[in-house]
């Protein structure tokens, strides 16, 4: 017997050999020619290079600390910006995206200002939106993600790779709402503080500061971003680094001639500050450690990490999960179908519960209803029995008008006819003569 003729020795079979590979180590095999396959990171690198790539900076600050000026710096161009006033109602975040170029890469990069943030006397809620605005990235990702149809290779990806925390240069301590914004923030973005305005510290008052601040953020557990250290390319910059954070910057897009050269840099009465000046601040370190080094670090953590945090509770908010109580394989399948059918039973339930509360509800409506009923019924029968009281006391009024009008009349009939009756019969016989009287005119032999 032929295995083709026996699908079920085959299968054993194959079985058995599958069994066997996954027993077995994987060894390492010598070429004796060039095949070809070490061109594996060039093709990367060109269709990394053909699809382009985007970063996404936010920056949390308050109005007037420097955000715009250090984007502006940071990035060698000048950004669309409006000035934002200190009377906001609340925390607004703006986003802006740009495409630049430089040589033959092309980034997409997105700029996203806090507006009114620590504008408002009640701060206590001023993350919110901060936090809102990080999460709604997460799920729109998480939902391209979980489309049927899904085109993720096109798709503008619009999570935070990096924050930017301004800090005020007051050489004493965090504020409170520093401390509470990146302590509900360390865990959803990646967080870099740094100190604006440094020219406005002496330099002995600005290390006293950065211990501070470290110490500060240390006992109130917050995790800024260490910039990685297991590439042994960056390592020893990288940890050198970490030493210095955070880092204290100053921003300009003024340029000043310095000698023979223009630098950027900030012109005061009394001296020059250089914005690329090591000695003078660490906006230097800043764009080397953002920029230059660890901008792919950067989205891989955000990616790695604190999406895919987002996604783990996401989905566990959702019923799923990897493993049964009993360590066993979970079948995603299985999931769906019983948080699908416990999904119906709550929508059976709570329809039941709407269908009864209707039936309550229009229940208690006749019954109020019935009561108005009843109550107009009342209100109409006391105004019909009223109405007809009104009206038999009309009547009666009306028949005592009428017979004093009877009354009345036969009265005035009667003393008519006497009237006329007396004037007949004193009528004389002879023709009435009206008297004529004639005045007498009076002597005053006649006077009393």
């Amino acid at each position: 017997m032929t295995l083709s003729k026996c699908p079920g020795m085959s299968c054993q079979i194959f079985f058995f050999a599958v069994v066997i590979s996954q027993s077995e180590e994987m060894r390492t095999l010598s070429l004796s020619g060039h095949v070809g396959f070490d061109s594996l990171p060039d093709q990367l690198v060109s269709k990394s290079v053909c699809q382009g790539f985007s970063f996404n900076i936010l920056c949390v600050g308050e109005t007037g600390i420097g955000k715009s000026t250090l984007m502006n710096t940071l990035f060698n161009t000048t950004f669309e910006n409006e000035e934002a006033s200190h009377f906001q109602n609340g925390v607004h975040l703006r986003p802006r995206t740009y495409s630049l170029q430089e040589s033959n890469v092309d980034l997409q990069l997105t700029i996203v200002d806090t507006v009114g943030f620590g504008d408002q006397v009640n701060k206590e809620e001023s993350y919110k939106p901060i936090v809102d605005y990080i999460d709604a990235q997460f799920e729109n990702f998480l939902e391209e993600e979980l489309k049927i149809k899904r085109s993720l290779y096109n798709y503008h990806d619009s999570r935070i790779h990096i924050c930017l925390y301004f800090i005020a240069p007051t050489g004493h301590s965090l504020k409170s709402l520093d401390l509470v914004t990146m302590k509900k923030l360390d865990s959803k973005v990646n967080i870099i503080p740094i100190i604006a305005k440094a020219d406005t510290i002496s330099k002995s008052e600005l290390q006293k500061f950065k211990i501070k601040i470290m110490s500060e953020l240390v006992s109130n557990g917050v995790q800024i971003y260490q910039f990685p250290t297991d590439d042994e390319a960056v390592a020893e910059i990288n940890s050198s680094m970490n030493a210095h954070l955070p880092f204290a910057v100053i921003g300009s897009s003024e340029e000043v001639q310095i000698g023979n050269k223009m630098v950027r840099a900030r012109q005061y009465p009394w001296g020059v500050v250089q914005v690329e000046n090591e000695s003078h601040c660490d906006f230097v370190k800043l764009r080397e450690m953002l920029i230059r080094v660890n901008m792919l670090d950067l989205r891989e953590q955000t990616h790695a990490r604190h999406y895919e945090l987002y996604r783990r509770c996401k989905l566990e908010e959702m019923g799923f999960k990897d493993t049964d109580p009993d360590s066993e394989p979970f079948s995603l399948q299985e999931t769906y179908v019983a948080k699908r059918r416990e999904f119906i039973g709550e929508l059976q339930l709570k329809e039941e519960q709407m269908r009864q509360m209707f039936v309550n509800k229009v229940k208690e409506t006749e019954a109020e209803l019935k009561e108005k009923e009843r109550e107009l019924h009342e209100r109409f029968e006391m105004l019909k029995r009223s109405h007809q009281e009104e009206k038999r006391n009309l009547e009666e009024k009306r028949r005592d008008l009428e017979e004093e009008m009877n009354t009345f009349n036969r009265r005035k009939v009667a003393a008519e006819t006497l009237q006329s009756l007396q004037a007949f019969s004193l009528l004389p016989f002879f023709p009435f003569q009206p008297l004529r009287l004639q005045s007498v005119p009076i002597s005053g032999s006649h006077r009393l």
